[in-house]
């Protein structure tokens, strides 16, 4: 060695094969959209998917949101056993049940809504909520068939029926059929109204197409998490067709509930305590009925 190697840095070494590289695991960490704050994705779960630092609600799953809302006692699940079926044969870029087959192991989920039975704070209810992620929480064949029997089993338990909406809309994969999921929904409302039972609707982010057209504004009382995007088409349909530049905040709650189309906007923490109480008056029931 001369003198000069002996004066410079020693070359840096390659690892071979990368065997000891340090494995940090995937997804430990969720940055927050709206305040830019890096959060732990195990402290954002535990504060049910809301920034602890702007009041964010990030977007949650249909069962982690059931999980956190209905009492743990007493829970069982409705309409499980339906599934969807490819009755049009339908093919766009790819087949439509190789896109259910896709959405099922990505969520395991059988279709896009979970209904349960159960109670909250101890008075009873009957809880619908979509998977945003199983095709975009798209209504078909199998979510209005599930919805409805959720609804006919408060009937029969004569409880109130509440739903929490995250969708695009009607599934195009399902044509008409899924169209007709519009008016077999209501009509199974009417049906539940028409027994006295209350109908709840918690609109999140997002609610729009024909579930906002349809069942999502039907509710006795009619709530929305902070921030969420509720409408019919989306804003830049909207702006493109009629050439007007829309104002800020358009369809977002709590615009909605500024034009009186949202009874209350309502922090997902604090919802499980905020519609039990509501249960409770619309009931008729004491005020230490909720526990």
């Amino acid at each position: 060695m001369s003198w000069l190697e002996k004066l410079l840095p020693p070359k840096i070494q390659k690892t071979e094969d990368g065997a000891e590289r340090r494995q940090v695991p995937e997804g430990l960490w969720i940055k927050c959209p709206e305040c830019d704050t890096v959060l732990y994705k195990t402290d954002l779960e535990g504060n049910q998917n809301v920034c602890p630092h702007c009041g964010h609600h990030h977007r949650i799953g249909a069962r982690e949101r059931l999980n956190v809302f209905l009492d743990h006692e007493g829970r069982y699940e409705i309409g499980q056993e339906v599934v969807p079926v490819d009755a049009l044969k339908f093919k766009d870029s790819r087949k439509y049940p190789e896109r259910i087959k896709e959405a099922m192991e990505n969520t395991g989920e059988t279709d896009a809504l979970v209904v349960m039975g159960g109670a909250v704070h101890s008075v009873n209810v009957v809880a619908a909520c979509f998977e945003f992620e199983f095709m975009g929480g798209s209504m078909g064949s199998v979510v209005g068939e599930r919805f409805v029997r959720g609804v006919e089993t408060a009937i029969e338990q004569k409880v109130p029926f509440i739903c929490f909406t995250a969708t695009g809309g009607a599934r195009m994969q399902e044509g008409l059929l899924s169209l007709m999921q519009m008016a077999k929904t209501n009509a199974a409302l009417t049906r539940l109204a028409k027994k006295g039972l209350p109908y709840i609707s918690v609109l999140t982010d997002p609610t729009m197409g024909g579930v906002s057209a349809g069942f999502a504004f039907v509710g006795d009382v009619v709530i929305a998490e902070p921030k969420a995007l509720i409408g019919f088409a989306g804003p830049r349909v909207i702006e493109n067709t009629v050439r007007v530049k829309l104002p800020e905040g358009f369809q977002r709650a709590e615009f909605l509930q500024q034009k009186g189309a949202v009874d209350f906007i309502c922090d997902r923490r604090e919802l499980r305590e905020k519609i039990a109480k509501v249960l409770a008056m619309l009931q008729r029931q004491p005020a230490d009925a909720v526990q």
